[in-house]
């Protein structure tokens, strides 16, 4: 079986696909998700920069036209928490970063990514 990639090589290859408008959000949010939670693991996976704690998805830098999301697999569970997040459904909530680098509020992004990460041990919604 094969096993995901999680070169450094593979990261800064997904940085080279993105526009010059995405790419200084994205590599703001990834140093603001890194320095949260250095222990997670980053690869690519659907053309995003997915983020693993212990092999299970997280979170998500998700590229947009107009704009870049941090998607949290488990959003739903701590939405109540953070009214930034958007989406709706049982799972998945997103925070829309427009503006650029300084769109990305590196303290922000360490409690929503803790929260991202606490959200793992909830029991998923059936």
């Amino acid at each position: 079986m094969r096993t995901l990639l999680r070169s450094g090589a593979l990261i800064e290859s997904w940085f080279d696909m993105l526009t010059d408008e995405q790419r200084p959000t994205a590599r703001a949010l990834h140093a603001a998700v890194t320095a949260a939670a250095p222990a997670l693991h980053a690869t690519v996976r659907w053309g995003n920069l997915v983020y693993q704690h212990e092999g299970t998805n997280a979170l998500a830098i998700v590229p947009h036209k107009s704009h870049v999301n941090l998607q949290l697999f488990r959003g739903a569970a701590v939405a109540p928490m953070y009214p930034q997040l958007e989406g709706n459904g049982r799972g998945v909530r997103h925070l829309k970063l427009r503006g650029g680098p300084e769109a990305v509020d590196a303290d922000f992004i360490a409690r929503i990514t803790a929260a991202a990460i606490d959200a793992l041990d909830i029991p998923a919604p059936h």
